[in-house]
């Protein structure tokens, strides 16, 4: 029994040991001390009691003694990363930018991270332009031909604007904008393809990088391609819709001409059935003449003698239907033979 006492009493030691270990991390304040950064080991403790991953705060504060930069302080440290900073991230950004003499401060920087940049990766772009290849952009100049162009933009990160500055997505957007317009206000595609560059100038006169998180240094043409004959395809279609107005119109017309046809044919009608209806009547005019001793016997046979003469004149009026030939009568003679 006084064995299993003393068992558990070195195991209690030990974990108490662990313990205290872990709360007043000695190993890592040594390393603190050896390294010229001046912390005391409650303070440590404090920190893991506040949650905060001493080794983290440490290594930071070392490296930012070791790079000569003094105004680096520990409750800043602290304060950032509770605040879900990357601590580590900011310091690296700010050695590389004392390095590269990049003015960045520690509350810039500390910044730029909590609001979801990169500070670390700005300062690389700083010292080492980015470059950014825009999509295919479709163009088309006076003349009615269509350009493609490809552009490469070299940029670098604006520190200073990082914070509420706009991303890549509104630089390629304008660059993109500037080619357009500056394809669209050429006279011919050949000017263009002769004189790649001034595109390249005159988008770069605009000052496109007015508000945005970079510095554009320059933008080159990639390629241009020829694309379509915008100018020829319009004036087909408007040729086509020329065409298709002009058919309406002409089916219009038709229509109105067979509609007046109609109505004359139906008013021809009309005026045919009231003769015959009048026709009709002349033989009752006679008789009821006769009866009532209007029309005497020599009127009414001079009446028909008109009648007469009318009738022979209408018939030598009329074409005569044509007789048929002595070839075809030969012939129908030996069909029916």
């Amino acid at each position: 029994m006084e064995i299993f006492g003393t068992f558990g009493l070195i195991a209690v030691l030990i974990v108490l040991f662990f313990i205290i270990l872990y709360y007043v991390p000695v190993i890592l304040w040594f390393s603190a001390l050896v390294s010229g950064v001046r912390i005391s080991l409650l303070q440590l403790a404090l920190m893991r009691i506040r949650k905060v991953p001493p080794t983290i705060i440490v290594r930071a504060m070392i490296e930012a003694h070791k790079a000569g930069l003094q105004n680096i302080k520990r409750d800043e440290l602290e304060a950032h990363y509770l605040a879900g900073g990357n601590v580590n991230n900011v310091v690296h950004a700010l050695v590389s930018a004392s390095k590269a003499n990049i003015d960045l401060s520690f509350q810039m920087g500390t910044a730029i991270d909590l609001a979801g940049r990169d500070v670390f990766e700005a300062v690389q772009m700083s010292v080492n332009p980015k470059v950014i290849d825009t999509p295919p952009v479709a163009a088309v100049a006076k003349d009615g031909i269509q350009l493609i162009t490809k552009a490469r933009v070299t940029v670098r990160a604006n520190i200073k604007q990082l914070v509420g500055g706009a991303g890549e997505e509104t630089v390629l957007a304008r660059v993109g904008e500037g080619i357009v317009s500056s394809i669209g206000s050429s006279s011919s595609h050949k000017a263009v393809l002769e004189n790649p560059d001034s595109i390249s100038k005159v988008v770069l006169s605009k000052g496109l990088d007015a508000g945005t998180a970079f510095e554009i240094l320059s933008i080159d043409i990639a390629d241009i391609d020829i694309g379509k004959n915008i100018g020829a395809e319009l004036q087909m279609d408007q040729a086509e819709a020329d065409k298709n107005i002009a058919q309406a119109k002409a089916e219009e017309r038709r229509a109105m001409a067979v509609a007046l046809e109609q109505e004359m044919k139906a008013k021809a009608q009309e005026a045919r059935a009231h003769v015959i209806e009048a026709e009709a009547e002349v033989p009752k005019a006679i008789a009821e003449a006769f009866r009532s001793g209007n029309l005497g016997v020599m009127d009414y046979m001079r009446y028909k003698n008109i009648d007469a003469d009318t009738q022979m004149r209408d018939a030598i009026a009329k074409p005569q239907q044509s007789r048929p030939s002595k070839s075809s009568d030969d012939k129908n003679k030996n069909d029916k033979s």
